[in-house]
């Protein structure tokens, strides 16, 4: 199977300058781990509700037992995630089957106010109905946040840490300067690059390779080996370059 496009490790800075990488679930798998816990939910009703009829209907009567069961039903809509989540493994059976955690921005696990903020405004990301403002908000976020999460500072990650994958492209790159000068930006870019590249499929190291094709002059595996060179030349110390390192230049990477 082909190794998905889109990279969902995104880094957050901290207060104190500390950066953490989070690896995002996108809207997809989310959808999967809901529609797993509606389907809890209604298991769970279907039980509670046969057992109440067999045991209360006669004690009590059926209207107060269908009163009951409604009451519960309710606690069950609005509480069911909030125990979960708010709980040591931070995520509800549906996201941990398809092993999903709810975190706070700062890395850590969620406090009981943020499940309760983010559950409760389930309401607005459900309107107009299907959850349409909720699907439209991860949409247009970065970290695939519903208007929930925005509100109580969380995020949806992956509870296992990404896997490593071994790349088929055999890339021996030796160190050689940029053609052109760089900013501290693409500087950082380049840097980032190498770092991250061997969490990505080879398909993803060529297709953000080509977009520096304007510096490499150089396609597919030829352009990724001298890109991953440029980089290894930055990380030399200052002192060791055979020129000073570039700071100034017209922005490289491009979609």
């Amino acid at each position: 199977m082909a190794a998905p496009r889109a990279d969902t490790l995104q880094s957050v800075e901290l207060a104190d300058g500390v950066e953490i990488h989070l690896r995002v679930a996108g809207l997809s798998v989310r959808s999967m781990a809901y529609m797993m816990d509606l389907l809890i939910r209604i298991g769970i009703y279907i039980v509670v509700a046969i057992l109440a009829f067999w045991l209360l209907a006669g004690v009590i009567g059926p209207q107060m037992t269908g009163g009951l069961m409604m009451l519960f039903m309710f606690f069950m809509e609005w509480f069911y995630n909030v125990i979960f989540e708010a709980g040591p493994r931070g995520a509800t059976p549906g996201q941990r089957s398809m092993k999903l955690r709810v975190m706070s921005m700062t890395g850590g696990p969620v406090t009981l106010a943020q499940a309760v903020m983010r559950n409760f405004l389930r309401v607005v990301d459900f309107m107009p109905g299907l959850y349409l403002t909720g699907i439209v908000c991860m949409l247009f976020t970065k970290r695939f946040q519903r208007l929930g999460d925005l509100v109580a500072n969380t995020v949806v990650t992956y509870a296992d840490p990404p896997p490593v994958i071994t790349p088929n492209v055999e890339v021996r790159a030796e160190r050689r300067a940029p053609a052109q000068v760089l900013t501290r930006e693409e500087q950082a870019a380049l840097l980032q690059f190498i770092e991250r590249a061997p969490l990505w499929a080879d398909e993803r190291r060529l297709e953000l390779a080509a977009l520096a094709q304007p510096l490499t002059h150089a396609p597919g595996v030829e352009g990724l080996r001298r890109l991953c060179g440029m980089a290894l030349w930055l990380q030399e110390p200052e002192e060791k370059r055979a020129a000073p390192p570039p700071l100034k230049g017209a922005s490289l990477f491009q979609s």
